[in-house]
């Protein structure tokens, strides 16, 4: 899995079509990420303790890895290809204009 935490993606399909977000967490376990903003659903909680409030919460669910697509900051939505440097020290570039990210 070549997504990390931190990268601002695009999702490209489903109901948040066209939505940006960073990527929070990831699962390379079941191929999944948690994007902020991107999935949210609601979820009712009662007061767990005196200082955890009850009520309704936005919760950000998953989706899948190959939904989403990382931003370059030349050139926007792209793939990712790997580059091997003199050193064997493998870095991610950016397909369209070979960038790293």
């Amino acid at each position: 899995m070549r997504i990390r935490k931190g990268d601002k993606v695009h999702v490209l399909s489903g109901k948040d079509k066209g939505k940006e977000g960073e990527i929070m967490r990831v699962f390379p376990q079941v191929d999944r990420v948690i994007v902020d903003g991107v999935h949210v659903a609601k979820r009712h909680t009662k007061p767990a303790r005196a200082t955890l409030q009850g009520g309704i919460i936005d919760k950000s669910l998953p989706v899948h890895a190959s939904t989403v697509a990382i931003v370059c900051n030349n050139c926007g939505p792209t793939r990712i290809g790997m580059k091997i440097d003199t050193l064997g020290a493998k870095t991610r570039v950016c397909r369209k204009c070979g960038s790293e990210l």
